[in-house]
């Protein structure tokens, strides 16, 4: 437990109806006495915990800065686990400036960014792996990254890798058993014990490992490639999915010279948006330049929407994008625009694709609920359970996870070439740390600082 109080604006910045300042220490309570003047003269310090005063922020002459809604909480029953005040203020930048400051001078100090959930993890409030999901639900570009985060804080991930650590430990025990007690006639059977409780680690840290791509996805979004010749109508589509006109268009073929990225939310589910240019063969540098940029987004793209025009017969850059897109990985959605025109194109069409084709039209917004299901469904068959809050979604975690693999690995050969069970015990302890360095218990102090570092002033 720290000694010091620190305080710091807890909202966001701008003007809004409320602000408030946390304060979090030991001498919290003192601090709020020193700048605190309830309305009916009740002294804070026979307040109860977890209960409300009104009354006004004063500065040291007395005079008033604003009027307050104070909050106690008491230690260790608060987020940091320490005695914690929360000052509600109106909600502009210049009150709540004020408001710090007089907290400053009446013995905090300035709050560093992510310090209050760094006070929590070392009160034993929050583990690492549950800390980082608080920053993850502040940082939520969708309904469904704001629920796996909600899990994630609530343990899915922190329990799902202490599941996985005791395992190692019970075989840890029996290998320490047997050689602490040789004399005992259970080798065979112990060994066997232990080989099977390796393999289902192996299989959990696995299948954890599995869901990284998907953690990504849910903090980052799901990188989704508008990609088709031009005039075809992407820049439409584009501007229809976000109801608002972010994308130039016109009749012109080649308009669009440079990928345009947007964030949006489909279903629940966030998508990195990108409108690039149509795919044809030309003479224009500009233009070539945002051709060869389409071709690196979609070696890496997660979902692709290729949008054809639907009401012409298919063209030859048609047919070389649909030769182009056999060898994409992406989930691929295939959109016949242009659907409130007489058709043309159909299905079979796009036989050669191993993609759902739909009909739609960018113009009249036909087709588009039929769309946002689909990319839906896309996102699920491509990245997995995009409610599962047992994720690892930090490069940190996953580095983590794959040395424990490798670790499990060793012990799984080890155990099999018979060469000696001391030596699978040092395996297994050596997994075992590093799974712990993702709940924070076998981490240095560096690289507790640098995570929490991360966060936003205030949290």
């Amino acid at each position: 437990m720290t000694e010091d109080t620190i305080s710091q604006i807890a909202t966001p910045r701008g003007a809004g109806g409320i602000g408030i300042v946390r304060v979090s220490g030991s001498e919290a309570l003192s601090v709020a006495c020193r700048v605190f003047r309830s309305a009916k003269g009740r002294d804070l310090r026979e307040m109860a915990p977890y209960t409300a005063c009104y009354g006004h922020v004063v500065r040291a002459d007395g005079t008033v800065i604003d009027a307050c809604i104070l909050l106690y909480m008491r230690a260790p029953h608060s987020y940091t686990g320490e005695d914690t005040i929360e000052l509600q203020c109106h909600g502009g930048s210049i009150v709540l400036r004020a408001v710090l400051l007089r907290t400053w001078e009446a013995g905090a100090r300035p709050a560093q960014a992510g310090e209050f959930t760094k006070r929590a993890f070392l009160s034993g409030r929050l583990d690492l792996a549950r800390a980082e999901g608080v920053m993850a639900l502040i940082a939520a570009k969708s309904e469904r990254a704001a629920r796996a985060a909600q899990e994630r804080i609530a343990g899915a991930f922190s329990h799902a890798i202490a599941a996985v650590r005791t395992r190692l430990l019970g075989s840890i025990a029996r290998i320490e058993a047997g050689i602490d007690f040789p004399e005992d006639d259970v080798e065979d059977m112990e060994r066997d014990a232990v080989r099977a409780e390796i393999a289902a680690a192996h299989e959990a840290v696995t299948r954890l490992m599995r869901g990284a791509k998907t953690g990504r996805a849910l903090r980052d979004g799901l990188k989704t490639v508008i990609v088709g010749r031009p005039n075809v109508g992407k820049s439409s589509l584009l501007n229809a999915l976000l109801g608002t006109e972010r994308a130039i268009v016109t009749d012109v073929p080649g308009t669009t010279r440079d990928v345009i990225e947007e964030q949006m939310s489909v279903e629940g589910i966030p998508l990195r948006l990108l409108d690039t240019a149509g795919l044809r063969t030309s003479e224009d540098a500009v233009e070539q330049l945002g051709i060869a940029r389409t071709e690196e987004h979609l070696l890496d793209a997660e979902l692709i929407l290729a949008v054809f025009d639907g009401a012409a017969a298919r063209t030859a850059e048609d047919d070389a994008l649909i030769a182009r897109l056999k060898g994409c990985r992406a989930h691929m959605i295939v959109l016949c625009n242009k659907s409130d025109c007489a058709p043309v194109l159909t299905a079979e069409d796009f036989s050669a694709l191993s993609a759902r084709v739909l009909f739609v039209s960018a113009r009249t917004g036909a087709g588009l609920d039929e769309l946002r299901r689909a990319i839906a469904d896309g996102a699920v068959q491509a990245e997995g359970d995009l409610d599962d809050g047992a994720l690892p979604n930090k490069e940190r975690e996953v580095e983590a996870l794959g040395r424990a693999a490798a670790l499990l690995d060793e012990a799984m050969h080890t155990l099999a070439a018979d060469m000696g069970t001391d030596f699978v015990s040092i395996d297994l302890r050596a997994a075992y740390e590093a799974l712990g360095e993702i709940l924070g218990e076998t981490v240095d102090t560096d690289l507790i600082d640098r995570i929490f570092s991360e966060f936003c002033l205030g949290k």
